[in-house]
């Protein structure tokens, strides 16, 4: 029973850390290019709201993959927001590119970007499920626990993965290394052998 109340208490205070995101702010010159890249799971819901400072100047925000597919592009980009659903695990790519005529002051840009729990409006689902407050708290807490339990498991299937590669090299190397030595041997003795037939061809030793 004291385990079920220290799971859940963690399961609380991960919920109270990942649902407290806030975004991020930074400078962007004029004619230059910045990009945020994170990696995130198939299946999950990413949501992004940004804000660029309106000089004159023209901002173009894109968002794709390692694969070069654009998932979000908008020319001018001054406010808005954009939304995704990731096909496969990979790394997702935002960037601003800033096309100035000529040289610009710098201007701020904030971007905030949610995934997974962190992306769902549970006010629309409480709405449309008629839930009541701790009902959808419990709702939030029940995904979070499920993304957390899926986290595990990915994070569990790539230790295997690792772990068999790190097996499959360990033997390549030992195998490669006995190969190695009956190499050299094999080497080693056909030199005396070659080095002893010369001599004696020599008449050094009988």
């Amino acid at each position: 029973m004291e385990i079920q109340h220290f799971t859940f208490y963690i399961l609380t205070i991960l919920a109270a850390c990942l649902l407290c995101v806030e975004g991020i702010g930074f400078n962007l010159a004029s004619n230059q290019k910045k990009c945020l890249r994170e990696e995130i799971h198939k299946d999950v819901l990413v949501t992004g709201e940004y804000e660029v400072q309106d000089n004159g100047q023209r901002v173009d925000l894109t968002v794709t993959d390692l694969r070069s597919h654009t998932l979000y592009s908008k020319e001018n980009a001054i406010k808005g927001r954009f939304a995704f659903t990731t096909d496969e695990y990979d790394q997702y790519e935002i960037c601003f590119i800033s096309k100035a005529m000529g040289i610009a002051p710098e201007r701020e840009v904030y971007l905030s970007v949610k995934h997974g729990v962190e992306a769902k409006n549970y006010e629309d689902i409480a709405k449309a499920e008629q839930l009541k407050p701790l009902e959808v708290e419990l709702r939030r807490l029940e995904d979070l626990s499920l993304s957390i339990a899926d986290d595990f498991a990915y994070m569990r299937h790539r230790e295997e993965e690792m772990r068999n590669t790190n097996e499959s090299t360990h033997s390549r190397v030992m195998y490669f290394s006995i190969f190695s030595m009956f190499c050299l041997l094999g080497l080693a003795t056909w030199q005396v052998l070659y080095l002893r037939r010369y001599f004696k061809a020599k008449k050094l030793i009988e």
